[in-house]
């Protein structure tokens, strides 16, 4: 299974930018942030803005003003009104059941404890493979706990405007994955199929942290007959340990006071070296020259990569 659509001129672009309000807006995702405006900008496209909590016991109450705040004071104009996951659950309980009735998806009774018992390989995001024990039904006296989307014996491939490319074998990777949580949580691969649907989404910029979702979400846009947007996967700011900037490894908020000095130190680290008298300047002109220099194929390939340049504090 192969996919490749190119963003051209015939489309209007509409991107995206979906942080999650697990905390303030940290260097990395200021770095999608920037990727993702530019290449809808420079594509004379609309850009959204979607607050993805729907993963409720992660969310930090405050978080998504603190963000939403944060991009304003740094000039970010994002089109529409801002997408709220947490209000949208009937949406997703209305894809679930579509699949449910096409007999895509199967209630799964498994632990956690269970599923590593089976000791399959790790799974591309660090998880667990799932071994299938409960696709051909649940065995007598068990519950069901979550539901899983069936995944095909087949190689799913995709061409990344950065990363090129890649291909990727759901049931080896992943095997069947969870679209309803045991805690009663819709998953993010569900929530983000039917989001980017549902706004017009056809050209995906995010980090290369969520790369090995990809497959995922092609197969899942396929059980839902939904189109696939194109896919830009932008290296992660990682630590000099080699980690993820994220809440979990302490990452520090922006500071918007910092304006251009901290944009074109996100400019940079996606490989457009912003000149000294834009990195000084007014916020509206560095957007300007920022927009007009935007180039998709001088990203960096890598998926992280560790910023050698001075942060603005």
């Amino acid at each position: 299974m192969s996919l490749s659509k190119p963003v051209d001129g015939h489309t209007p672009y509409r991107g995206r930018f979906a942080p999650s309000p697990t905390g303030p807006l940290h260097f990395g995702s200021l770095v999608t942030a920037v990727g993702s405006y530019l290449d809808a900008r420079a594509n004379d496209g609309e850009w959204l803005l979607r607050i993805e909590d729907v993963d409720q016991p992660r969310t930090l109450p405050g978080a998504a003003d603190d963000i939403q705040r944060t991009l304003e004071a740094l000039a970010f104009e994002w089109d529409g009104e801002v997408l709220i996951q947490s209000r949208r659950l009937d949406l997703y309980r209305a894809a679930l059941t579509r699949l449910q009735v096409d007999g895509q998806v199967y209630p799964c009774a498994c632990s956690r404890r269970e599923i590593a018992a089976c000791s399959p390989p790790p799974a591309v995001d660090g998880g667990l493979v799932y071994p299938g024990s409960c696709r051909a039904g649940l065995a007598a006296g068990r519950a069901a706990r979550a539901w899983r989307m069936r995944v095909p014996e087949c190689e799913i491939r995709f061409d990344d405007r950065v990363q090129g490319t890649l291909r990727q074998d759901l049931a080896r990777a992943v095997g069947d994955f969870i679209l309803l949580r045991a805690d009663g949580q819709y998953a993010y691969q569900l929530a983000v199929v039917v989001d980017d649907a549902a706004q017009g989404v056809n050209a995906v910029v995010r980090g290369a942290d969520l790369l090995d979702s990809t497959a995922r979400q092609i197969w899942l846009q396929q059980g839902l007959a939904l189109p696939t947007p194109t896919y830009a996967h932008l290296p992660v700011v990682s630590n000099a340990a080699g980690e993820k900037l994220s809440k979990q490894t302490g990452a520090a908020a922006v500071d918007a006071a910092a304006g251009s000095t901290l944009l074109a130190a996100a400019l940079n680290f996606l490989g457009h070296p912003v000149p000294a008298e834009i990195r000084s300047g007014a916020l509206r002109d560095f957007w300007s020259w920022a927009v007009a220099s935007w180039s998709i194929q001088r990203v960096p390939v890598q998926r992280s990569v560790f910023p050698r340049q001075r942060l603005p504090p």
